[in-house]
């Protein structure tokens, strides 16, 4: 059992009303698929959990669902918060536009509504900084370059926040800082439906391919969408991903999309804010069918990873004050 995010490695919080899975204060479940998520309440994130751990506790979760009054439902989707404070999502059998749209516009807005809480509050912060600087007659010189930098780290993240440590065919795990990033590109790899994940690496790329690729996708993916996406947004990336039925078919085909610019041809960061979010989306969609097909090895080693860098903090530049500001509003919320 595991208590940190796949995603932002942030922990995962813990319940005393679902006994046989006491991890997590969101819990989604599908009982007719079989399927139980831990939705990270600081990223928006669904973490599908492993099968091992999954059917004993989403009957539980059904019982609990049923037997609760504080519930809201529609034909697909239900939501109930249990008196434990554990809120439950029940997914029905809806298609999977409606199932897709609803998800990912739930996570994709949790996700920036939580980042432009932070640059809000540190842009105020620094600007706090200014003005009393000026007031007791500091320069605008080196303290306003100090300023800009400190403003222009709040709004892009720490450069040097690690993302995720990925394993490579030559046995050789890479470091992923943000400042990477920007170079991460999709690669065609000479078919129509193969493709490679281009990450950088000392000065030149590796590529990756298959498992590996798809992996590093899932976890590069959310930092590249940062600031999630408007309901809009999400909803051209619904449309892009139901255009091309295969997840990864998607990734070959923006793989082969072209750019303005012929140095960004590849860049993912360079792509639309839709097709970033379908990418994503279909990076998700695709690890948890493999994984409901049996191959846990890949989510057993992301939950892993997880916890062993759940410590790293990617707001450590801000002030303590703020950091402690958002946890208390964020915990009067839920």
């Amino acid at each position: 059992m595991y208590a940190a995010c796949l995603f932002c490695h942030g922990r995962l919080g813990a319940n005393e009303a679902i006994e046989r899975f006491p991890i997590g204060r969101r819990l989604a479940f599908d009982p007719a698929r079989g399927r139980l998520w831990v939705v990270c309440v600081r990223c928006g994130q669904w973490n599908l959990t492993p099968l091992e751990e999954r059917w004993e506790a989403i009957e539980e979760c059904e019982r609990r669902f049923r037997d609760t009054r504080l519930r809201a439902s529609t034909d697909n989707v239900g939501l109930a918060r249990l008196p434990e404070g554990l809120d439950l999502v029940r997914i029905g059998e809806p298609q999977r536009p409606e199932f897709a749209a609803w998800r990912y516009g739930d996570q994709f807005g949790r996700r920036r509504r939580l980042q432009l809480l932070k640059v809000g509050l540190g842009l105020g912060a620094v600007g706090a900084v200014l003005v009393g600087g000026v007031a007791v007659g500091v320069g605008l010189g080196g303290f306003g370059y100090w300023v800009y930098m400190l403003g222009d780290r709040i709004v892009k993240g720490s450069p040097q926040a690690v993302i995720a440590r990925l394993p490579t065919p030559a046995g050789e795990p890479v470091t992923v800082r943000r400042k990477h990033l920007r170079h991460v590109r999709l690669l065609t790899a000479g078919g129509s439906d193969r493709w490679q994940l281009g990450v950088p690496y000392r000065r030149h790329l590796v590529e990756l391919e298959g498992e590996r690729a798809l992996d590093a996708a899932g976890r590069l993916l959310p930092a590249l969408n940062r600031f999630g996406g408007r309901r809009d947004e999400v909803s051209a990336a619904v449309r892009l991903l139901e255009e091309e039925p295969d997840p990864l078919r998607y990734f070959a085909r923006a793989a082969g999309a072209r750019t303005e610019r012929a140095r960004d041809a590849g860049r993912i960061a360079a792509l639309p804010e839709p097709v970033r979010l379908a990418l994503e989306m279909a990076a998700h969609e695709e690890s948890e069918r493999r994984a409901m097909e049996g191959e846990l090895t890949a989510l057993e080693s992301a939950w892993r990873e997880a916890e062993e860098i759940a410590a790293i903090a990617d707001d450590l530049f801000l002030p303590q004050s703020v950091t402690d500001f958002i946890e208390r509003n964020r915990k009067g919320r839920e």
